[in-house]
């Protein structure tokens, strides 16, 4: 494969999606290729400084953070025109945007030098209510948006067929690469000596269900099974949540602990439970599976994509007492759950590859360059268009 120069665009460098540009960001330059970054300065944590500063030293087109807020607002004409100056000082082959902001600005940064552009929703815009006001506001926008994309990358099937209901179908090449996970993810994780009996990990926002693992943990409580577990991360919600567990006169039994990695969060709990309310193809649940760890999810998003043929095992979403009975058959009956455990891990071990997630953004961007640059443009898009 030619040498690219790949410009990635995201707004927080926090959670899966942070972890999937730092991944496609290191592959891609131990392949050969020249990659920066820009990202929101507003945002982030001890760890993704760190990340940063490692990754800094091997970034040929550099590191470049600049204020982009959550909502829409006045100070995204800023962002926007940061993103169109580093375009144009870096003269990327390839301006890839992440998540509905970094999208946004992928596609609307004017170049001098020809270059195509790739979105991967990361979720971002395709998770809001599409009857809310924001999710009005940011669908529209997608769709005005849809026709300035050259390559659109979806982590899950979910993803695709969601954007085409809500937004519509791309001129540009559409592909599925789902995420994947190194070798190393797949040796076991170990368990502190003072761990819960449940453990989650994630963005502490209302979409990840949190209040729903609380209310069932006070069910279990209320009915004689003092279960107790390990909420691990940040977010806008944890006061919240934080208000709701002493409310439940639950303090004794559920602590809060920072965001760390994925396999250290793991150690603190014997199961983990992501009772998300809506996801894409979560990263936590690939991780937790590729360890072998007893896990309890959702059947949402892309989620039964990873669980393939133990999809029938997943919960409805927003329903405590649902959650509630789930934990207790994984109490009495561990040997069923680790049943389940290692054939999901079988599944993850042969579906969802870092090197096959790799290798699927770098062979999208082949084919959106050839489609973009070739003389009859239309007719190769034509061909080279995914049906995903």
């Amino acid at each position: 494969m030619r040498s690219l120069s790949i410009l990635h665009v995201l707004r927080a460098p926090v959670g899966g999606l942070f972890r999937h540009v730092t991944d496609l960001v290191e592959g891609q330059i131990a392949r050969g290729h020249r990659v920066g970054i820009i990202a929101d300065s507003l945002t982030g944590d001890a760890r993704s400084r760190d990340t940063f500063a490692a990754l800094v030293p091997k970034l040929a087109l550099g590191l470049s953070l600049t204020p982009i807020p959550r909502s829409l607002g006045p100070r995204d004409l800023t962002a926007a025109l940061h993103v169109v100056n580093r375009v144009r000082k870096t003269r990327p082959d390839v301006i890839h945007g992440h998540g509905a902001k970094g999208g946004a600005f992928a596609r609307l940064a004017f170049a001098r030098k020809p270059a195509i552009r790739a979105y991967t929703p990361h979720g971002g815009s395709l998770l809001l209510d599409p009857a809310s006001v924001s999710g009005k506001a940011y669908l529209g926008a997608e769709r005005v948006l849809m026709p300035h994309g050259d390559l659109y990358l979806f982590e899950s099937a979910y993803s695709s067929r969601i954007f085409k209901e809500r937004i519509g179908t791309p001129d540009g090449v559409v592909r599925v690469v789902h995420n994947g996970v190194a070798a190393s993810e797949f040796d076991p994780v170990a368990v502190a000596p003072d761990a819960t009996d449940l453990v989650f990990l994630g963005e502490l926002r209302r979409v990840k269900g949190i209040d729903v693992l609380i209310d069932a943990v006070a069910s279990l409580h209320r009915d004689g099974t003092p279960v107790t577990a390990t909420l691990v991360g940040a977010g806008p919600e944890e006061a919240a949540l934080r208000a709701q567990v002493t409310r439940l006169s639950l303090d004794h039994a559920i602590r809060f602990l920072p965001p760390r990695a994925a396999r250290d969060a793991m150690a603190h709990g014997r199961i983990m439970v992501i009772p998300s309310r809506a996801e894409s193809l979560p990263y936590v649940v690939l991780e937790a599976a590729a360890a072998g760890k007893p896990l309890i999810t959702t059947q949402v998003g892309g989620i039964p994509e990873i669980y393939g043929p133990q999809s029938e095992e997943l919960l409805p979403a927003g329903d405590p007492k649902a959650l509630a009975a789930a934990v207790v058959k994984a109490i009495v009956d561990p040997e069923a759950l680790d049943a389940i455990t290692q054939q999901l891990r079988a599944q993850v071990v042969a579906s969802f590859s870092l090197d096959a997630m790799l290798e699927g953004v770098l062979a999208g961007y082949e084919q959106a360059l050839d489609c973009v640059f070739a003389p009859n443009r239309t007719l190769l898009a034509s061909a080279y268009k995914a049906q995903a």
